[in-house]
């Protein structure tokens, strides 16, 4: 069967035969190596490799996946709170290199928080008759989980734990790494902290502010003092309740804000305020530049390559028959302390 040839520019598509010559094997051992057979050594497999990136050949997947006996598509599906955001974006690519390093393709898309837009992600994937998942979720207990098993389709969830046993999930530890924030806020002397913080029936947010309230309980200082904001899901949401805080007669003397987009809302607001050097302010999760700001702003960062990555290896493993209970990992978190964090309150 004579293979197609498309133009790329003024270049001709490589094709499979080209591949075979460079690497010095025949054409059924390239069709071998990239289905993933076996009866190929690893040096030969290591060759095809180099030939296909040397020529950058690209296989019809789809079709090769009709001919192969386990099925498979050689692609993942990858579902993102939001593309935008650099915390998706980091475990985006992670994700992504390990799955090219293998051989596969990653089909991404957001769900911006929306369980509708989460449900017609997750259908779109099984489509495209993806071999795993690696998926967010804005659901406890999202209601497309049977159909993952009856078709036996292995899925690790990232980022926020579904409030389901049996499913594999790899988090950053949030609970103590909102607690570690605040108390970092409280050993300066704030008494009189603000959380800022997402939708409570996010897991993330709800394991953040029982995180902040801990802290607070361990300093002494009643639940009826804690000064809360939530269900703020952007820069401007916010933006705003900052705003409103800082205007009550007794202002929050320190901020800790639970989520990147929210922090900075909240610069925004300590900066229109003219408080950026008064009222002090943590962060959970990142920024970019966030050294290069006047103070730097005291973040709990986590570390989203090394959730993309454990989460990619789990599912390589699931697809290579690996049996045993579902993992739950924790990726620790940590404190960078810039600035913003060791404002000391008002004398």
């Amino acid at each position: 069967m004579s293979e197609p040839r498309h133009s790329t520019g003024s270049r001709p598509r490589a094709t499979m035969k080209q591949v075979a010559a460079l690497a010095g094997v025949g054409t059924k051992t390239v069709s071998r190596v990239i289905n993933d057979e076996p009866n190929v050594s690893e040096a030969t497999a290591a060759r095809v490799w180099d030939a296909i990136r040397a020529l950058d050949y690209q296989p019809d997947l789809q079709a090769g996946s009709l001919r192969r006996s386990d099925g498979r598509t050689r692609t993942l599906g990858l579902l993102v709170g939001s593309v935008d955001n650099p915390f998706a974006g980091a475990i985006h690519r992670v994700v992504e290199d390990l799955a090219a390093e293998r051989g596969m393709a990653v089909f991404a898309s957001s769900l911006d928080d929306d369980p509708a837009r989460e449900g017609s992600a997750v259908r779109a994937f099984l489509q495209r008759r993806v071999d795993g998942l690696i998926l967010t979720t804005a659901s406890r207990r999202p209601d497309y989980l049977g159909q993952l098993q009856e078709r036996r389709i292995p899925a690790v969830f990232v980022d926020r734990e579904p409030l389901i046993d049996g499913v594999d999930t790899v988090a950053s530890d949030n609970h103590a790494g909102a607690s570690a924030g605040v108390a970092h806020l409280i050993a300066r002397g704030h008494r009189r902290i603000a959380l800022l913080a997402d939708r409570l029936d996010l897991t993330t947010a709800s394991q953040r502010q029982q995180g902040y309230l801990d802290a607070l309980a361990s300093a002494g200082i009643s639940r009826s003092d804690a000064l809360m904001a939530t269900d703020l899901h952007d820069v401007e949401s916010a933006r705003a309740a900052l705003e409103r805080m800082l205007r009550a007669p007794e202002p929050p003397t320190a901020v800790f804000s639970a989520q990147n987009l929210i922090t900075i809302g909240a610069l925004h607001a300590l900066r229109d305020a003219g408080r950026s050097h008064t009222v002090a302010l943590v962060g959970f999760d990142d920024l970019p530049l966030a050294d290069l700001l006047d103070p730097g702003v005291t973040v709990v960062a986590q570390d989203p390559q090394e959730i993309g990555r454990r989460a990619a290896e789990r599912l390589f493993a699931l697809l290579e028959g690996a049996d045993g209970a579902p993992i739950r990992a924790v990726v620790p978190t940590r404190l960078i302390a810039r600035g913003s964090g060791e404002i000391a309150p008002p004398a």
